[in-house]
């Protein structure tokens, strides 16, 4: 009775969604917390998930951005415990991933009267249609910071 009952959710596609999500390509992590441990836990998580088989897409927006410059406050470089790195650090070692993008919003820059010559390596500027678009594919997950 059970493989019967098996058989009939397999055949109504019942368990191609949950399986589906148990496996996210990728995970699309929007971090805007100005707090260096939230922003740090951000980036501890988007690297684990990495460590797992997802790609990291990370969007900073709002205080967070601020991880993405070159002249980045001391709160974004100062090392923090347990093991003395900085959100920043970790931001860039998600950068050198293969297939990892990280991004500032749209309207970060502009709103500092800044362009992109202001980033470090490896940050971009997202486009509100690209992001949309990784937001809704079927195989990511949000993580909102």
């Amino acid at each position: 009775m059970k493989h019967l009952a098996l058989a009939a959710f397999a055949a109504l596609g019942l368990t191609g969604p949950a399986l589906s999500q148990d496996a996210p390509e990728t995970l699309v992590t929007i971090l805007t917390a100005p707090e260096p441990q939230t922003q740090l836990m951000a980036m501890v998580l988007a690297l684990q998930a990495a460590g797992q088989g997802a790609t990291p897409h990370v969007l900073l927006c709002g205080p967070a951005g601020d991880l993405a410059l070159k002249d980045a406050p001391e709160s974004a470089t100062a090392p923090q415990p347990p093991r003395d790195v900085s959100p920043q650090a970790l931001l860039r070692k998600i950068a050198g991933l293969p297939g990892a993008k990280v991004e500032v919003c749209a309207i970060y820059l502009p709103g500092k009267g800044a362009d992109a010559s202001v980033l470090i390596d490896g940050v971009g500027v997202a486009k509100p249609p690209a992001m949309a678009g990784a937001m809704i594919a079927p195989n990511a997950r949000i993580a909102s910071y």
